[in-house]
């Protein structure tokens, strides 16, 4: 990893030639020179008679493999991507595998471009775009392969499908050669080229002859009107396993010999052991041995079961955390974080607003929001194999190359000695971009040498070594005079979430966490006089990205304390809004979700609608949540929510990646926080971390609109509007302005 370590973004340097597309062919004079080539992964695998045309595609004379970019964490990566590529090949889904991509800088992902880039997402004016072909530039050299920010269409859309069209294209010129007939007459239909009399020659077949021709690397993709799966409602490819429970994910896979693995960390996050007493469990039913580990210990027994529960019967004696022991500290800490020497950055500034804060009426609101866990369903784990020649490691996880940095080091072995083998997760919400099961599962193995070891962490486990959504409390001012806001002045003091995740992976950064400006700066109201600051708090809990990152926290701020600027200007929260909206395509987005409510102010009589606008990854979304006060409680009665991804690539998973991401963004809102007490979390499971009930989930009507230029991601944005429309609902049905999450601290929920 020294080539990704010895890049930052300090270091990059603007004016460097930008790239289109960020597309890895490379200048291959034949298929069989594009095998050979170094930036092509798919290389090292490749049987005889086989070919690869670029990292993405393989045929073999008995099979077609697809490659999958990303990790699929349950967005449906494991479909989408290669049904892009198989789209341009004209494949059938029953005609070809899929495999997720190994550790390569040849997948690096350009749809991080635009987030890293200096400006709002909104803003596409020739040195916004500038300075994004500069960023991708950085990221082609930095090789950084990485799932995450609702970035796998954006990265992946464009280039995926050409990468299809470069393989239909040579192997139609193979077919040609074979045949002696003209490209031009030829055509292509599941998975055979079709020459003009009829006959069929088989993808399979023509692998061989096309691995000795020059690629057709100007081959273009097919435009949208033509596409046959692309843009309608599909079944995914991994739905069927999964509903059926024949999917292998991680934490089912198995191997000859193996042995497995729990462990007891320090649950004051990577401090180390003081001591401990595994005498108890040695002697209990199939331990084999009991592990010191730099952080705790792990017991090593014939199944997992056995393993959890001598793990839990050894004493250990822990040092203590590095933060705050007990949570009112941690809340403490942040309170005196809004000083110049926590100042990460002040990301916007637009007119006067000292003075303007003086003008008219005077609106402050302080608004918090706590740490929150990752808990999906799978708990991590892994199986780990270190042997004399290095160690090979079969886990879920979203940053390959960085698996293979961290394993390593944690051993003392270079990262090129690690291999990585990509498993299906049963989810992640941010949890698998983090390293916990990776550093101690190496640790193990490393002990182990020659045996494969299986770790599965206990539920609790996962939730006491989890790293948290950061903790934050913004501090906001505005004025409104006349019936129009004229003043916003948004301050957020908050963990630093992508710079810890950053430091973790070996590439730390001193800049300011650009993070903590999403759902802070990127406001697209008409305000003349607006100031977005962060404050970056230190020696609190590690933190880390959780779906949909700075927003999930300054998403609810911002939008709850419009609402509140809305309201004492005496104006309709939607109207209001859509009035302020600078950008057109964005005011559609809010135009919509009025229409789709049918949206015409107050509906009194104990109910109450809430409205919030946030755009987050560069895809705008806004909800509208209706709510009853009754006898028992506030009861969700119905979401609206309208978002602009440019291109719904996939009608069905669109709508279910909405309304996820609402469910998600309520059931957090509502019930959920990690505290800490002695050091350690003292939420270890769901019935403590509560997601929304099946009794509570409102019907959520979905519409998605394409006016955006660039394709957009969804897996994230979804999330941040569903606390502030929630909100902004009970204040609407009730009169009470709740500004800390979760909100059941305050109300009673149905």
């Amino acid at each position: 990893m020294g080539h990704m370590q010895d890049l930052s973004r300090r270091a990059f340097v603007f004016g460097s030639a930008a790239i289109a597309g960020g597309i890895a062919f490379g200048a291959y004079g034949t298929a069989e020179a594009a095998a050979t080539a170094g930036d092509n992964p798919l290389v090292a695998g490749l049987g005889p008679n086989s070919v690869t045309f670029n990292p993405w595609v393989e045929i073999s004379p008995d099979k077609i493999t697809l490659i999958a970019q990303h990790a699929d964490i349950g967005q449906g990566v494991g479909s989408i991507q290669p049904i892009m590529i198989a789209e341009e090949m004209d494949l059938d889904p029953d005609q070809f595998e899929v495999r997720f991509a190994g550790p390569s800088p040849a997948y690096f992902n350009t749809g991080f471009a635009d987030e890293l880039a200096p400006f709002v997402a909104a803003d596409q004016s020739p040195a916004a775009e500038e300075a994004r072909a500069k960023m991708l530039e950085w990221l082609r050299q930095a090789g950084l392969q990485m799932t995450g920010g609702s970035s796998t269409l954006p990265d992946t859309y464009e280039k995926l499908r050409v990468a299809g069209a470069v393989a239909r294209e040579t192997l139609k010129a193979a077919a040609a050669k074979r045949s002696g007939i003209a490209v031009a007459d030829l055509r292509t239909q599941s998975g055979h080229v079709i020459l003009p009399n009829g006959t069929r020659i088989a993808y399979v077949d023509l692998c061989a002859d096309a691995a000795k021709i020059p690629p057709v690397l100007d081959a273009k993709p097919r435009d949208p009107s033509k596409w046959r799966m692309l843009g309608k409602p599909m079944t995914r490819l991994d739905i069927r396993d999964k509903v059926m429970g024949e999917l292998k994910f991680g934490i089912d896979m198995k191997m000859e010999g193996m042995l497995y693995a729990a462990v007891k960390l320090n649950p004051g996050k990577g401090q180390p052991l003081k001591s401990y007493d595994a005498s108890k469990a040695r002697a209990m039913p199939g331990v084999k041995k009991v592990l010191e580990l730099k952080t705790g210990i792990a017991v090593i027994a014939t199944n997992s079961w056995y393993a959890m529960k001598a793990a839990d019967a050894v004493m250990c004696e822990w040092m203590p955390s590095a933060y705050p022991a007990e949570q009112a500290d941690h809340w403490k800490v942040l309170e005196s974080s809004f000083k110049p020497e926590f100042l990460g950055k002040e990301w916007r500034k637009i007119g006067d607003i000292d003075a303007a804060l003086k003008t008219g009426k005077l609106v402050e609101a302080e608004y918090r929001a706590p740490y929150v866990a990752h808990q999906p369903l799978e708990p991590l784990n892994g199986i780990g194999l270190v042997t004399d020649k290095g160690m090979e490691i079969w886990v879920g996880h979203q940053s390959p190359r960085f698996v293979q940095y961290v394993a390593a080091t944690a051993i003392g072995l270079k990262p090129e000695q690690v291999t990585f083998h990509n498993q299906w997760t049963g989810g992640s919400f941010g949890h698998r971009l983090e390293y916990e099961n990776v550093r101690v599962l190496a640790e193990i193995a490393s002990q182990m040498k020659g045996t494969p070891i299986k770790l599965v962490f206990s539920r609790e486990e996962d939730f006491l070594q989890d790293i948290p959504r950061q903790i934050a409390i913004a501090r906001h001012r505005g004025s409104v005079d006349k019936s129009r806001i004229v003043a916003a002045d948004l301050q957020v003091a908050s963990t630093a979430p992508f710079k810890g995740l950053l430091e973790r992976s070996g590439t730390p950064t001193k800049d300011p966490d650009g993070q903590l400006a999403a759902g802070l700066w990127n406001v697209y109201y008409d305000i003349p006089n607006f100031r977005g600051t962060s404050y970056e708090a230190q020696g609190l809990s590690p933190c880390t990205t959780w779906r949909s990152v700075g927003a999930s926290t300054s998403g609810f701020f911002t939008e709850s304390f419009i609402d509140e600027l809305i309201h004492a200007a005496g104006l309709d929260p939607m109207k209001a809004r859509i009035t302020m909206c600078t950008v057109p395509h964005y005011r559609k987005v809010l135009e919509t979700v009025a229409e789709m409510s049918d949206w015409k102010g107050p509906l009194g009589n104990g109910r109450g609608r809430g409205v919030a606008f946030v755009e987050s990854f560069g895809t705008p979304t806004a909800e509208v949540v209706e709510v009853t006060k009754t006898e028992r409680g506030i009861r969700i009665d119905k979401v609206w929510v309208a978002v602009d991804v440019g291109k719904v690539i996939d009608p069905v998973n669109f709508e279910n990646q909405v309304q996820g991401g609402v469910i998600w963004g309520l059931g957090h809102a509502i019930n959920c926080e990690l505290t800490y007490a002695n050091g350690a979390v003292q939420q270890t499971n769901y019935n403590h971390h509560e997601a929304m009930r099946i009794y509570q989930c409102p019907v959520i009507e979905v519409r998605g609109l394409e006016n955006d230029p660039k394709v957009r991601g969804l897996g994230e944005p979804p999330v941040p509007p569903a606390a502030p429309a929630l909100a902004n609902a009970i204040f609407a049905a009730t009169g009470q302005r709740i500004r800390e999450m979760p909100f059941n601290k305050f109300i009673d929920f149905v």
